[in-house]
């Protein structure tokens, strides 16, 4: 066992060297990178018709910073701030489509994928040395804020997107996009109360977000003006592929929180190996396939099972998959 891990890390390091990899690259990120990276710098989503989204290049921004991989971590930037950036209100397009003309059809925003990318800047600005990276960090928190962070039924809230989910008398929330130690980076940096604000309101909406039997938040909620909350309308019901990155973002903030304690206490139900991937948390369906990779690596780190969590992305894994799986690993250094 000793010998074949001792080969498996000389194997990683011919790798890199081959790769002109920087120092600190795992040879999980270099698979990422073989997988979903292409030449010019986006990251494609594999279980969609290898799309991007800005979520993707923040994630990918994100692991270049924690690889040290600032040649990728450039290369990602360049793509986004070609293609996805809005001059106009600073903030980036949601998605793109190779496929279609133009690529970027739809102009709306996606608040974690702007999130994400100034998270990135700033954690670069502050691991090389580079001012430029925390300047552009700080436009990007600004313009955020300007257009998706709104006061409504008392509670500081971040809005999915620029357009579409304010409908006056109820809001559209996305508790996923409530990436916490994003938001706890940037009131280290700038001690802007916002940031403050929306993290302490965020965990008090998520405290609210205990729907059917489950006790879960739904992927998509609607806020009404009297402060009640639901699973919101004409979305599934279901605690899913995206309300799953709730735990991951709270355990990155705060490790052990007692808010994790509805996903441990829903997740303890079931066998590692036999949790369903998603529950309808009013009519109690689940799906007859288990989590895929990247999500049992977040129900392993929350559920004290940190040993299980690797580097490594499976073959069979998509760029979802991969991405929550490197996420969660980097969550725990």
């Amino acid at each position: 066992m000793k010998f074949a891990r001792h080969f498996a890390l000389l194997i990683g390091l011919v790798f890199a060297l081959i790769s002109g990899s920087t120092q600190g690259e795992t040879m999980g990120w270099h698979n990422y990178k073989s997988r979903f990276l292409l030449p010019e710098g986006r990251i494609i989503d594999t279980g969609n018709h290898n799309i991007s989204h800005s979520e993707g290049q923040g994630f990918g921004m994100l692991l270049a910073v924690f690889n040290n991989d600032r040649a990728t971590f450039d290369q990602l930037l360049k793509w986004s701030d070609a293609h996805l950036y809005r001059k106009d209100i600073g903030l980036y397009s949601w998605r793109y489509d190779p496929a279609s003309t133009p690529p970027v059809a739809d102009l709306n925003t996606a608040s974690d994928g702007d999130t994400l990318i100034a998270w990135a800047l700033l954690l670069a600005g502050q691991k090389w040395q580079q001012p430029a990276y925390i300047a552009a960090s700080g436009k990007l928190q600004e313009a955020l804020i300007k257009h998706n962070v709104i006061r409504y039924a008392g509670y500081t809230v971040l809005l999915p997107g620029v357009t579409g989910f304010n409908q006056t008398s109820a809001i559209t929330l996305n508790p996923s996009y409530f990436i916490f130690p994003a938001w706890q980076a940037f009131y280290q940096q700038g001690h802007l109360k916002t940031w403050n604000d929306l993290s302490t309101d965020g965990l008090k909406l998520l405290a609210q977000m205990r729907f059917g039997d489950p006790q879960l938040p739904t992927d998509w909620v609607t806020l009404r003006s009297d402060k009640t909350l639901s699973p919101a309308d004409n979305k599934p019901a279901r605690f899913s592929f995206d309300a799953v990155r709730i735990p991951l973002y709270i355990n990155w903030a705060q490790p052990r929180s007692l808010a994790l304690g509805p996903y441990v206490g829903y997740w303890r139900q079931f066998d590692r190996l036999s949790t369903p991937a998603w529950v309808d948390v009013l009519t109690g369906e689940k799906p007859n396939y288990m989590l895929t990779p990247g999500m049992l690596a977040i129900r392993d780190a929350i559920m004290g099972n940190q040993a299980q969590v690797t580097d490594n992305i499976l073959s069979q894994e998509d760029y979802y998959s991969a991405s929550l799986h490197q996420l969660t690993y980097w969550s725990l250094k």
